[in-house]
């Protein structure tokens, strides 16, 4: 959805996607992180019998940590009904991609202390995704 400044060969961070997994339907809770800025990407029921949802956020984000600083807040704001439904999923995870190059020799970002302890407060498993080196596309 949205467009990321990549150098061919380069590292970069491309995205965090908050992944969702529920018995129950998650287009209401799909619906209520839309309102608090997180929008959903893909809700559909799978052939595992459950729910799945990917949601990313509205902005453009060169960082993990500005995209997931967005996302807990997106979490704390839920109504009772919301947040009831969240805490019945049986997958919480912020997956951070990279597209992956062999430039530069060493690269490295990181989450804050604080940010981390929002994000266990929201019961949130954090996954890092490594894309292969692709080539940049010219539209």
């Amino acid at each position: 959805m949205h467009s990321t400044i990549r150098v061919d060969n380069t590292i970069s961070y491309l995205n965090t996607d908050l992944d969702l997994a529920s018995a129950e339907d998650l287009h209401p809770l799909a619906e209520a992180l839309h309102s608090s800025g997180l929008f959903p990407l893909h809700i559909a029921f799978g052939e595992d019998g459950l729910w799945h949802a990917t949601l990313e956020s509205e902005a453009d984000h060169g960082e993990p940590e500005t995209n997931i600083a967005s996302m807990p807040a997106a979490v704390e704001s839920l109504s009772l009904p919301h947040r009831n439904r969240w805490n019945t999923c049986t997958l919480r995870e912020f997956n951070v991609g990279y597209d992956c190059g062999a430039e530069p020799w060493a690269f490295n970002q990181s989450l804050s202390p604080s940010l981390l302890g929002r994000v266990a407060a929201a019961c949130v498993a954090l996954r890092i995704t490594l894309y292969p080196n692709r080539p940049i596309r010219h539209e």
